[in-house]
């Protein structure tokens, strides 16, 4: 079955552009020209992928993405003519997976669709030699659900923020860099943009920590980088 994407922004010129070349990689593409729509048609057309403008009438990339993060957990990659590191980071922080800035050439785009859909397919196949389920004190993580549970709770995780857990916890104690985090749970090179994984990290401690200033998982090797523990 082919993978549905959602293109949501206001400038035609640019859906034209990405779902001729998404059509051509053969995908099936959808779309919506401002943030209300695009957050009816998540509900109502289930895409795979999310491709988010930020700045759009009736209700901006923010907003969208807060709502669709409410029930969803499909992978949102923000488009943004900004490039001021706070709007990149506020992203994030809304729930995005990722984001693209405008002007942005289409091979780099594609990549990113391709390598968030693959973290998907990964996520969904069921690996008969991996365990089912992974527990640190009171963390449990049930890897073909990607769901985390604490103290029997489910905690609402974005997709991105479950893989990164999940790559820390299945290798527990190594000392990963920002920049190799990007490459192994990101699926691609940002280049030196290592905020993303600085974002994510914290996301991930206020949910999973009990005192998210003192974390006792996901721990900080000054001048090296992340790892888990417990």
């Amino acid at each position: 079955m082919d993978r549905k994407v959602l293109i949501v922004d206001d400038e035609k010129n640019i859906v034209d552009i990405i779902a001729f070349n998404l059509k051509k990689e053969g995908y099936q593409v959808i779309t919506a020209a401002d943030g209300e729509e695009g957050v009816e048609k998540t509900f109502s057309e289930n895409p795979d992928l999310i491709l988010l403008d930020i700045m759009m009438p009736k209700m901006d990339g923010y907003e969208a993405c807060r709502k669709i993060r409410e029930k969803k957990h499909t992978p949102i990659i923000m488009l943004t003519a900004r490039a001021e590191e706070v709007d990149k980071v506020l992203g994030l922080e809304m729930g995005a997976d990722d984001y693209v800035t405008k002007p942005f050439g289409v091979r780099e785009l594609m990549a990113r669709v391709k390598a968030n859909l693959r973290k998907v397919a990964a996520l969904q196949e069921v690996n008969a030699q991996d365990e089912n389920t992974i527990q640190y004190g009171n963390l449990l993580l049930h890897l073909e659900r990607y769901e985390v549970k604490k103290d029997g709770k489910t905690i609402d995780l974005t997709l991105r923020e479950f893989e990164l857990l999940k790559f820390l916890a299945q290798q527990k104690g190594q000392v990963f860099s920002r920049e190799t985090l990007l490459e192994k749970v990101w699926g691609y090179e940002y280049f030196g943009d290592v905020r993303t994984v600085d974002v994510t990290i914290r996301r991930l401690r206020e949910k999973i920590e009990d005192n998210p200033s003192k974390p006792i998982y996901i721990l900080t090797k000054r001048g090296v980088g992340y790892y888990f523990d417990c």
